[in-house]
């Protein structure tokens, strides 16, 4: 529970600063079903629990197949990629590791679920994002 407290944490801090400043993962694969996410403010809403949706700006949809270690730098090894789908395993030297997977509904519609080890603890996380319109100029970005 400690560590999806630290991604739910991650996730209201983005929200506080209206995104999320990251730049995309070393060696984060190009995926056909992640080029069909509109950039602009995304809604995350928790499937898994009451919390409330948090507010992302998306600039570069590559940092969501490691949406729980951030911008640790990681290895990737992809898993499945096709138009509605992208699922990715990585490893983290000294973090932990993951598997992400996005399931592209629409361009402005996808669930991401993604489940690991961060610092130890295992993590289990699962949204439903939806696109509400574009970012603010001074907006952080997920890129």
């Amino acid at each position: 529970m400690q560590v999806r407290n630290v991604v739910r944490a991650m996730v209201a801090g983005l929200a506080a600063t209206g995104g999320l400043a990251l730049a995309a993962p070393v060696g984060a694969p190009t995926l056909a079903a992640l080029a069909r996410i509109e950039p602009g403010q995304w809604q995350f809403k928790p499937l898994d629990s009451n919390a409330a949706p948090r507010s992302i700006c998306i600039a570069d949809p590559r940092p969501l197949i490691q949406f729980g270690h951030g911008n640790a730098q990681c290895q990737h090894t992809v898993l499945a990629d096709d138009a509605n789908v992208a699922r990715v395993s990585y490893v983290c030297p000294g973090v932990g590791h993951g598997q992400t997977s996005v399931k592209v509904a629409t361009q402005r519609n996808f669930n991401l679920e993604t489940q690991g080890i961060l610092s130890g603890a295992p993590f289990d996380e699962q949204y439903e994002a939806r696109r509400t319109g574009d970012c603010a100029a001074n907006a952080t970005r997920l890129r």
